[in-house]
This record gives C-alpha cells, structure tokens and sequence, in this order.
C-alpha cells in the first residue's frame, strides 16, 4: 500500500448547488477549511459524519450520466493521498496504471486498467 484514499470527486455543473444536495442526504459540513483542497467555485466538498469525504468538480459543458446506457457513464474520479509522489507515480505504473497527466506539482492523474480516471495528491 502506497496511498490512502482522500475523497470520491464527483463531475457536475454546480459545485455549491451538489454539495448541499447530498448534505441533506448525508450531513456533515460543506466546504470545511481543509488544507488538502482549495474552495471556489469550481470545487465545492461535504466532509460526511462517518470521516468520508466527497468532493465535487465543476465540469463545463457537463453531460449527466444516462444509466444505465453505457454510451452516458458515470462520472467520478478517486482522490488518493501520498507522501512520496514520485514513488507512488512508480507504484502505480507498477500496478499497471497509465498515467494521463503528471505535470502538475500536487497530484498526477492516471487511468486503471479499464480507463477510470484517479489521482495520487501529494500530502
């Protein structure tokens, strides 16, 4: 193990308006200062009673899901912390992870084997 699982980010047009959605559903605190994220209006979180995080990104031009038609799939992404991001961007391709886009100096993106995307977010 190599990484610890941060928070689910979830596509969608509005960040605020998502985030109160599943507040009511679940609880918690929207948008509680946390260091790992920053807020705006393109990055809305609800930190859930349990400890769980979920996120929501703002996507434009957002395309809902059709379920279950697969030509409309679900969106979302996983957020996983790590100490050491060059040795965890090692660790994945090592776990047969294809990397999408590794420039960025906080976090890389990469694809599973089936092509979800996730992140590895340097803590």
């Amino acid at each position: 193990m190599f990484a610890t699982l941060q928070c689910v980010v979830l596509d969608c047009p509005n960040p605020a308006a998502l985030a109160a959605f599943y507040h009511s559903l679940l609880g918690g605190t929207v948008d509680l200062a946390d260091p790992r994220w920053s807020l705006d209006e393109n990055w809305s979180t609800l930190h859930t009673p349990t400890g769980f995080v979920l996120a929501f990104q703002r996507v434009s031009p957002y395309h809902p899901p059709q379920w279950p038609d697969p030509s409309r799939p679900q969106q979302f992404h996983l957020d996983s912390e790590v100490t050491d991001l060059d040795r965890a961007h090692t660790e994945a391709l090592t776990c047969g992870a294809t990397p999408l886009d590794t420039t960025a100096n906080r976090w890389r993106v990469y694809a599973d084997p089936a092509g979800h995307p996730f992140c590895l977010v340097h803590h």
